[in-house]
């Protein structure tokens, strides 16, 4: 590419990013007061798991980066549930219930997997839009982390054990 080319596409590129950037949807303060129903029909209330972290990710059969994030989901899941941490996926509307079955199924997901059928639960986390969309919700209720792709595994981990600590 000539000097002169490069030079236009540059700010041209810096330019979308930007733009991008300031079209994702960003929430932050008080987790929404959300109930989930799971695919077993039990239902979880947000709520109900004050003075506890949580992990609320968005997710969707067909997304590549989810199924890499999975493998940390359960990491963090099976590290530190037995101290308290929960955890929900929540399946896009778009996803055909029985794939988000199979899948939950085919990959032993042990955390909480729930349905979105309406898209009420990504409206209410700020208009979720993309996957793998994934939130860090202090003991307190608060949205501490707001991740859009594969999260910071090692920074979530750190977070996770200090919030599990301070209690």
């Amino acid at each position: 590419m000539s000097r002169a080319k490069l030079l236009f596409a540059l700010p041209v590129f810096a330019l979308a990013v930007w733009i991008a950037w300031q079209a994702v949807p960003r929430m932050t303060g008080a987790a929404p007061e959300v109930t989930f129903t799971t695919i077993t029909g039990k239902q979880v209330a947000l709520r109900e798991w004050r003075g506890k972290p949580a992990i609320v990710t968005f997710w969707a059969t067909d997304c590549p980066t989810c199924m890499l994030e999975i493998p940390h989901l359960i990491d963090l899941y099976r590290q530190f549930h037995p101290q308290g941490l929960e955890m929900v996926a929540v399946a896009m509307a778009y996803d055909p219930p029985h794939h988000v079955v199979e899948m939950t199924r085919a990959r032993q997901l042990p955390y909480h997997v729930a349905l979105d059928l309406n898209s009420a639960h990504a409206l209410a986390f700020g208009e979720v839009q993309f996957t793998p969309t994934t939130f860090l919700i202090s003991p307190e209720g608060k949205i501490a982390e707001k991740s859009v792709g594969v999260f910071d595994y090692p920074s979530w981990q750190s977070r996770i054990a200090a919030m599990l600590n301070k209690g």
